[in-house]
């Protein structure tokens, strides 16, 4: 029996391991991405891309090597005229591996392992903008120090909120006055009306010949004084009567 490698053995034997990570390669070329478990993934990755390097070699021997691994033609043939050329770019890092977390059952931490399928020029640029935010740090702590300022404004905002609020009143103040100027001139208006108008010349008359005709009832009624020496002159022969009857 061959000698293991080191580390954790996949299977019972050397020869169950090959058989699982020759499943595994093969599942991966045709899928473009399989998930296992980390343990597997890590050592199929290895064996994957020295296929894919012997792939992109494109000769006889080099297809035939590849299938003492692969043992389904249909896969090769797609591994040698799909794949390879596709990562024929790359000098190597052919896979990628990605934990997706714990298996429900065992509690076996799993990943997905795939072919990387964009080109070298994406790779460093998504790679530049995962670098990209520590080059922008200092950026953050300007912002930080702006922060100072940005709170003074908002603090200097208030302020000029109400200084707003107080130009409407004043508003209203001035506009108020007029109208309190305007009160004693308003007060005023109704005295000037209720005053009686001047009549016509007509009515004037009319109130003059009233006047004279009162005046002149007022000197033919007798007067309290006058009525009194009337009773007492009556008065007197009526005395005289009964004084000479007497005698």
């Amino acid at each position: 029996m061959p000698a293991p490698t080191k580390g954790a053995r996949l299977g019972g034997s050397a020869a169950h391991q090959r058989l699982i990570l020759s499943n595994l390669a093969t599942q991966l070329f045709e899928h473009g991405r399989i998930v296992t478990t980390e343990a597997k993934a890590k050592r199929l990755r290895p064996l994957a891309e020295k296929l894919i390097t012997k792939a992109k070699r494109g000769d006889i021997h080099a297809r035939r090597l590849v299938l003492t691994t692969v043992r389904d033609k249909g896969v090769v043939h797609t591994l040698f005229t799909e794949i390879a050329p596709g990562l024929a770019d790359r000098e190597g890092g052919y896979t990628r591996i990605t934990k997706v977390g714990p298996r429900k059952g065992d509690n076996a931490p799993m990943a997905v392992i795939e072919l990387v399928t964009e080109s070298v020029e994406e790779s460093r640029k998504a790679n530049a903008k995962g670098v990209a935010p520590a080059k922008k740090a200092p950026a953050k702590k300007a912002v930080a120090k702006s922060a100072p300022a940005a709170s003074t404004a908002a603090a200097a905002a208030p302020a000029a909120s109400t200084a707003a609020a107080a130009a409407p009143a004043a508003s209203t103040a001035a506009a108020a006055a007029p109208s309190a100027e305007a009160a004693p001139a308003a007060a005023a208006a109704p005295t000037a009306e209720s005053q009686p108008a001047e009549g016509s010349p007509a009515e004037k008359l009319v109130e003059e010949t009233s006047e004279v005709d009162d005046a002149t009832a007022e000197q033919e009624q007798p007067s309290d004084d006058s009525s009194d020496e009337e009773a007492a002159t009556v008065s007197e022969p009526d005395a005289t009567e009964e004084t000479e009857e007497k005698a």
